[in-house]
């Protein structure tokens, strides 16, 4: 196979494709949690949730913000990517009930196929799970 050989370097990959969506995904996400209660009840209510709308913009702004930074540092990583879907099926939600054309839901889309990889592969080598949270490297 063609460059075969750059599969020693699969664990960095995944920390910088980590590390990078995390930096972004922070960046979007850190507005929306210095927005407060109208931002949060705006954000909830933009995809139609009118139960809790507060709760749910919150809970948004949080998966942009402590999952990216968990699934940055790969700290219960599966958690944090699991946000991050969930956050891109709300997103997807937002464009289809106000009928935006392709360009605008298709990255909602193609970032939950991301973070769905992303859960079934893992954080990699080069993560606090891995490194810190294995039974077997945990000191009793």
């Amino acid at each position: 196979m063609i460059l075969t050989g750059l599969n020693r370097y699969r664990d960095f990959g995944l920390l910088l494709m980590r590390v990078g969506l995390a930096v972004m995904y922070i960046f979007h996400g850190w507005g929306k949690m210095a927005g407060g209660t109208k931002m949060w009840i705006g954000l909830a209510t933009g995809v139609g949730l009118t139960a809790a709308p507060a709760f749910w913009g919150f809970m948004a702004a949080f998966a942009e913000t402590v999952g990216a930074f968990l699934m940055g540092v790969g700290l219960f990583f599966r958690i944090g990517v699991l946000l991050l879907f969930l956050d891109m099926a709300g997103a997807l939600s937002y464009h289809l009930r106000h009928g935006d054309p392709f360009v605008l839901f298709s990255r909602p889309i193609e970032m939950m196929s991301v973070f769905a990889g992303l859960f079934l592969i893992g954080a990699g080598r080069y993560s606090v799970d891995e490194c810190c949270l294995r039974p077997e490297n945990v000191k009793a």
